[in-house]
């Protein structure tokens, strides 16, 4: 009898005891999941962006030659600093030049002299001839004499042009505003016309860059662009973490190279706060024309598993599933998805880096920000674009 009643308290106490540990070990269960950040896709109309390298140029650029030969007598400039059309640089020694035309004006006075006494003895030759008081032979050989007179005097008046302009090119000066280069050859030194390279020049107002874009680039994205439709483009310099220079194309070649399968096209670049220089390397940015839809995810839900790139998406039961992906465009902390995800997808915003497929977990749903993110290129939204 003892001893039935006590197997009976033993079996009853056993049963409380495993009633009262389910409850904590679900919740214990619960509690085991990960809470992750989940949020919706996005939709954008986007436009596809397309980068090439490039070198900037100067729209204008001088090899300062001397266009006479001479000695050096005065450098009238600091090296490196900007000077107008028309600045005094190089001076050569001018008396050499004065010389030649001292002379030729003595000439060209001996010359009119000359002329002015063979014009007399023409009228004088008319006379005698009408009263056949000189022969013809005669009045033709003064009449000769006139003419070589008037000749001799204007080949003297070419020869003191010639004269004077070498006397001016003795002063050489700024053909274009630009940038001044350092002084190649100094005071006292020997230059010789047209062989001398005394210093460079580089207009410093605008600057170019050429870029080449493969025909089938070119026949996608931008067969409508023109060099009179102001396509805009951003540019980033070496060390610059953003496109922070815009411009616009102002020149497209008129024909495909037929060895490369390229289009030559020009951006010009305002550098009116001189931060551009020329032969700098950078990085051209512009927009397709073309806007398409696509699903937007931030740039840190990708993750990456050899040559793939994947997310991971919220399936039934909260549990996380491998989804691959084709990625498009960045557009700032943000990325284009061209195929693998739809519209309704939610993914798992932080990536791979505490979870992976298949397992379940806690979500806490958040929205992705996309605010000051340009998605396309517009007069309101370059800005924003220059800084991605």
């Amino acid at each position: 009898m003892n001893k039935s009643i006590i197997a009976v308290a033993v079996a009853i106490a056993s049963l409380s005891l495993a009633g009262c540990g389910s409850e904590p070990s679900q919740a214990a269960a619960q509690q085991q999941l990960q809470t992750i950040d989940v949020a919706k896709v996005l939709v954008k109309p986007v436009q596809n962006w397309h980068t090439y390298t490039t070198r900037l140029e100067a729209p204008q650029e001088v090899a300062l030659m001397p266009r006479v030969s001479g000695v050096i007598e005065q450098i009238s400039f600091q090296e490196g600093d900007a000077v107008k059309q028309g600045d005094l640089l190089f001076k050569l020694d001018p008396r050499p030049f004065a010389a030649v035309v001292d002379s030729l004006k003595a000439q060209i006075a001996s010359a009119q002299a000359a002329l002015s006494q063979a014009q007399s003895e023409a009228k004088r030759a008319e006379r005698l001839t009408e009263r056949k008081a000189i022969s013809t032979e005669q009045a033709e050989s003064r009449t000769s004499t006139l003419r070589q007179r008037e000749a001799q005097l204007l080949a003297l008046q070419a020869q003191l042009q010639s004269a004077e302009l070498d006397f001016q090119f003795s002063e050489v000066r700024a053909p274009i505003d630009g940038i001044i280069s350092r002084a190649n050859i100094t005071k006292g030194n020997n230059v010789l016309a047209g062989q001398s390279v005394l210093t460079s020049i580089v207009s410093n107002q605008k600057m170019y860059a050429y870029f080449d874009i493969d025909e089938r680039t070119w026949n996608q994205s931008f067969a409508r662009v023109t060099a009179e439709s102001g396509q805009q483009v951003v540019m980033q310099k070496v060390a610059e973490t953003a496109f922070a220079h815009r411009g616009e194309i102002n020149f497209i070649d008129n024909q495909i190279n037929h060895t490369t399968g390229t289009l030559r096209v020009r951006a010009v670049f305002d550098n009116d706060e001189q931060q551009l220089r020329a032969g700098s390397f950078a990085r051209i940015k512009l927009a397709a024309s073309q806007v398409s839809e696509q699903v937007i995810i931030p740039e840190r839900a990708i993750g990456t598993d050899l040559k793939n790139r994947f997310v991971l998406t919220v399936a039934e039961g909260n549990v996380l599933e491998y989804k691959l992906i084709t990625i498009g465009e960045r557009y700032g902390s943000l990325r284009a998805v061209s195929s693998g995800l739809s519209k309704d997808d939610i993914i798992a915003v932080n990536g791979p880096a505490r979870v992976g497929p298949g397992m379940p977990i806690n979500p806490n749903t958040v929205t992705i920000n996309s605010d000051g993110v340009a998605f396309t290129l517009s007069a309101d939204s370059a800005d924003l674009v220059a800084k991605q």
